[in-house]
């Protein structure tokens, strides 16, 4: 089962660089959550300060009414436990197959039998696809068997929040369509919140429930994925469109005279796609996220009939 996180005026620097500043949000549990964001706007230093890898310069991220910035290693450690996490890479150990490396949490953080880790594993495996591929070392198998054996391994200690580092990164279209069915069938199993920071356009139009976006340095938005696929803020519509014309620039925001000038051109940014359908469970079943027509919910509100997209959540947005 998943457990809510909340994140309060969360800011993060390296020296005189400022990551991001003031970014507040709430991942609502057992939900499927993206972030997107251009390129260098801190999403996996943000992953990695939810994980407690990172202490911020301040704010909060409180998890079962703890607040992980303050406390101690000792109990952060145990924290920890909540979390798995999927690398952009998989961070498989080269030298050992991939039992070995996804039996590798349970050996070093636990005194269970070889046998409960071989019955573990094994149920671990099947649940990525992966069953008969136990001896092949990593560098014997595809990037995507890589992301699912490192998946797997994300997955032997039950967490309860599963973080997402790109994972669709190095990986084709097909590949990256089944992961996306991967995650939605393991949030269903599973009922962990998860969060995935990404570029795929894709993955974030069918994948999640809320998503984010990151931007110059503050979090421009987050919300339900209906809201953020229909909205009229600029920045959002560029990036969801993948255009050139709007606030992001090359470096990351565009200066006020490039701005005017493409006022002046007379280029608008398209409207946004119509909205996808989010990816089902491959069984057919439903997700914890997916409230029947009519259900009350004491954070959201009514849920909106099926079709309509204007269901009444808060949607955060700061001013650029």
């Amino acid at each position: 089962m998943g457990v809510e996180i909340q994140v309060e005026q969360l800011t993060k620097s390296f020296g005189r660089h400022a990551v991001w500043a003031d970014v507040s949000l709430t991942l609502p549990a057992g939900e499927i959550s993206v972030l997107l964001g251009p390129s260098g706007t801190g999403k996996s230093v943000f992953l990695k300060t939810l994980v407690g890898l990172l202490r911020p310069d301040r704010g909060s991220v409180w998890i079962q009414n703890q607040d992980l910035p303050r406390l101690s290693e000792r109990r952060l450690y145990a924290i920890r436990r909540l979390f798995g996490v999927l690398f952009q890479d998989g961070a498989l150990f080269g030298s050992m197959n991939i039992y070995d490396n996804v039996a590798f949490p349970l050996r070093e953080h636990t005194r269970m039998s070889e046998s409960k880790i071989r019955a573990i594993v094994g149920e671990k495996l099947e649940m990525v696809g992966l069953t008969g591929d136990e001896e092949k070392l990593p560098g014997q198998i595809s990037g995507g068997m890589r992301k699912r054996a490192g998946l797997a391994r994300a997955l032997v200690l039950d967490p309860q929040i599963i973080l997402f580092d790109e994972p669709d990164s190095g990986l084709d279209p097909v590949r990256t369509a089944y992961l996306n069915q991967l995650i939605i069938d393991l949030n269903q199993q599973t009922d962990a919140t998860f969060l995935i920071v990404t570029h795929d356009i894709n993955t974030a139009r069918t994948v999640p429930d809320n998503i984010g976006l990151l931007f110059h340095g503050k979090l421009a938005m987050f919300g339900p994925r209906e809201m953020l696929l229909s909205s009229t803020e600029p920045v959002v519509r560029q990036f969801l469109n993948a255009q050139r014309v709007g606030p992001i620039g090359m470096s990351e925001e565009k200066d006020a005279s490039d701005l005017a000038a493409e006022e002046a051109s007379g280029v608008r940014l398209p409207a946004l796609p119509p909205i996808q359908r989010q990816l089902r469970p491959s069984d057919g079943g439903i997700r914890r996220a997916e409230r029947p027509p009519g259900f009350w919910c004491r954070t959201h509100g009514v849920t909106p009939p099926p079709g309509s997209f204007t269901e009444p959540r808060p949607i955060q947005e700061v001013p650029l």
